[in-house]
């Protein structure tokens, strides 16, 4: 006699949990900035996106060929953990620094919006790994490698700190 596979309802526990758990962080990361950060730079005072400026990029030009690497290489090695472990961390410092970063206007820009999914997206493919889903994993983790370039292309966009700095524009 067959048995009907029953559908196990606390699959969606982890996942629910984790984005649950990256929603609570996201909202209190972004009152964090706003309520850290002074109106203006008094004299001698370091504003926030003065760390996080150098933070976010020496950590995006590094998870940027890294990213590329792991994409490339052979899954599943020691090597390719220990490096995805590496720019996994990257990617959250890249995510978490963004909000020290505004616009020249002092806002936040549609391109916040990819840190708030890379926040989601990481414990989710962390847990994916974990999970041994790893078509899932990869789905995920080629999703966010494509965030961070579409990101970067977007930070160089007239109008944009990285702009200005890069081009004067």
């Amino acid at each position: 006699m067959a048995t009907k596979a029953v559908r196990n309802e606390s699959a969606w526990r982890g996942p629910l949990s984790v984005l649950l758990a990256t929603a609570v962080m996201t909202f209190i990361l972004w009152r964090l900035s706003s309520w850290l950060e002074p109106a203006t730079a008094a004299d001698g005072v370091m504003l926030g996106r003065d760390i996080a400026l150098p933070v976010h990029l020496v950590c995006a030009l590094v998870a940027l060929p890294l990213g590329a690497f792991l994409l490339w290489r052979p899954k599943g090695t020691p090597t390719h953990k220990l490096l995805g472990r590496t720019w996994a961390v990257l990617m959250l410092v890249i995510a978490v620094s963004s909000y020290w970063l505004r616009t020249l206007s002092g806002g936040f820009s549609f391109i916040h919006l990819l840190s708030v999914l890379t926040l989601v997206s990481i414990p989710i493919g962390v847990y994916q790994a974990r999970a041994r889903n790893f078509r899932a994993h990869l789905r995920t983790m080629r999703g966010l490698y494509i965030g961070l370039v579409v990101a970067g292309v977007f930070a160089m966009a007239p109008e944009r700190t990285l702009g200005e700095l890069l081009f004067g524009w």
